[in-house]
């Protein structure tokens, strides 16, 4: 019998792939996207000393976002603020297995504009 895998068991899949060779450093941390059906969060990490260096999500409070995609740029634009706060320009966008498609691409485009560079 042939096994099928989940949605989810492919997604992670794609992700253990595109992290084989992607990785943020102290100069160029990566910036991880996590989309779940109701929300959006996002991440700034330092893989080498594996810190969160900034992070902004939909179901804070301040932001009053939903996880679609006007609260996928309300989350990005708060995140690239936050960076800015913590000192950090460039990132490497890491969309998690995700399609670079509507929410997660909405929260790039935001981040983007907001003055990260990726």
């Amino acid at each position: 019998m042939a096994s099928t895998k989940s949605r989810t068991e492919l997604r992670q899949a794609r992700h253990v792939r595109i992290r084989k060779s992607l990785s943020g450093t102290a100069e160029r941390p990566r910036l991880a996207v996590y989309r779940s059906l109701k929300h959006i969060s996002a991440q700034i990490i330092d893989d080498t000393t594996g810190r969160t260096l900034a992070a902004a999500s939909s179901v804070e409070k301040d932001l009053s976002a939903k996880g679609n995609v006007e609260g996928a740029k309300q989350v990005g634009a708060k995140l690239a603020e936050r960076a800015k706060e913590a000192g950090i320009t460039t990132v490497v966008f890491d969309r998690g297995g995700f399609k670079f498609h509507g929410r997660v691409a909405s929260l790039a485009t935001a981040a983007r504009e907001a003055g990260l560079e990726f």
